[in-house]
């Protein structure tokens, strides 16, 4: 993988991270939407990429983690909607 595709990759995530923080301080979008945590899920998802490939394993250590707690924001909204 080239540097230009992690960075672009990097900066992709970052920008989905930083939406869903904007959407959700504007209160655009509500903590449990598919959407606040899709973004979220998505822009780990890119960091961890990025952080691996340049050796920023603490940075990539986090966007685990991040990326941990939107799949559960994810699967808890899914058994929700069932419920109802």
């Amino acid at each position: 993988m080239s540097n230009l595709s992690v960075d672009v990759i990097g900066w992709t995530g970052t920008v989905l991270v930083l939406l869903a923080y904007l959407l959700i301080t504007n209160k655009r979008l509500d903590g449990e939407s598919r959407l606040y945590q899709s973004l979220n899920l998505f822009g780990a998802a890119g960091l961890i990429v990025n952080g691996l490939v340049n050796g920023a394993y603490p940075s990539a250590g986090l966007n685990v983690a991040w990326s941990l707690i939107a799949l559960y924001g994810l699967f808890k909204g899914s058994k929700l909607s069932k419920r109802f």
